[in-house]
């Protein structure tokens, strides 16, 4: 049972969700959760112990038995290990992303995750951004975000970001993925992407990550979450 009060920010992959969530979260001093950071752990983890990529039962297994600490930097994103590894670039890697997608179609790890997620919600309050926040994992949030965008921004702005970091990357390609992964979230049977009903859905479509922020925020003041 969560003893602090919740933000939930959900939406598609590139919808800008993680940096609204980490802006949010440090503005109002909270915790944060990034739950897609803890399904492509589990994919990373499949890899490292040498699973088979359909081996669901171990996989749910490595999903609750896996060495995850998240290591906050001031105004960086934070660093992730993983058995003692560091895995932060890994991370954000396209494949760790289609590993992500694959593993969390898959009820037994979800169930495996719920838990460990839920114990993030822990004065003074939790930002968490994911998929299922609002509807399956925090259903109780005091605020949920559905946070969209056109297919061709989100994949225009995951360009522009792994281009930054110096991956070599197609934007055609990364297109293709998105639709792929759209299409694999939404359609799945359990905990499937969509706007809980009480949620806000903002359309980040052409606005600065400032103005979206901002809405967010005035959201919260509105229900005296923050001042």
């Amino acid at each position: 049972m969560a003893t602090a009060p919740i933000v939930t920010i959900d939406g598609p992959s590139g919808s800008g969700k993680g940096t609204v969530s980490r802006a949010v979260a440090r503005f109002a001093s909270w915790h944060r959760l990034d739950s897609g950071a803890l399904y492509r752990l589990v994919a990373i983890a499949g890899q490292d112990r040498g699973l088979a990529p359909d081996d669901v039962k171990r996989h749910a297994q490595a999903a609750l038995t896996m060495e995850v600490s998240f290591l906050e930097e001031a105004q960086e994103d934070e660093r992730v290990l993983l058995e003692g590894r560091d895995v932060t670039a890994e991370l954000r890697s396209e494949s760790a992303g289609a590993g992500a997608s694959r593993v969390a179609a898959w009820p037994e790890v979800r169930q495996a995750l719920l838990e460990r997620q839920q114990s993030f919600a822990r004065p003074p309050g939790l930002v968490a951004d994911g998929r299922d926040m609002g509807t399956v994992v925090f259903p109780q949030a005091e605020l949920k975000i559905f946070l969209t965008a056109s297919p061709e921004e989100r994949a225009l702005r995951r360009y522009k970001q792994l281009k930054d970091k110096g991956s070599g990357v197609s934007l055609a390609a990364l297109s293709r993925e998105i639709a792929e992964r759209d299409a694999r979230d939404s359609t799945r049977a359990v905990a499937p992407l969509k706007a809980a009903p009480d949620a806000h859905v903002i359309d980040s479509t052409g606005l600065a990550i400032e103005e979206v922020v901002g809405r967010v925020l005035a959201l919260g003041r509105s229900r005296s979450l923050w001042p």
